[in-house]
């Protein structure tokens, strides 16, 4: 699983759209797209920010500390009862 998928769960259950989270990170909705869907590599700083905002640090940790995305996933339905 690439990081888009989860970048895009984390954005969804923050309960914000494609074009907020653009204005929270000053970029374009387009860009946001191009994030989840694995079309453009996030930097570290867009990373760290989007986590901030979504309030999701944990999730960027576990990616980092090599946790597969199927198991971020899963805890992040577990934790968040979807």
């Amino acid at each position: 699983m690439k990081f888009g998928a989860i970048m895009r769960a984390c954005r969804e259950r923050a309960g914000l759209s494609q074009e907020e989270m653009a204005a929270h990170l000053h970029r374009t909705q387009s860009c946001i797209s191009k994030l989840e869907q694995d079309h453009k590599v996030p930097d570290m700083p867009t990373m760290m920010a989007w986590m901030e905002v979504t309030g999701a640090r944990e999730v960027l940790i576990a990616f980092l500390y090599g946790m597969d995305g199927l198991s971020i996933m899963q805890s992040l339905l577990q934790v968040f009862g979807g």
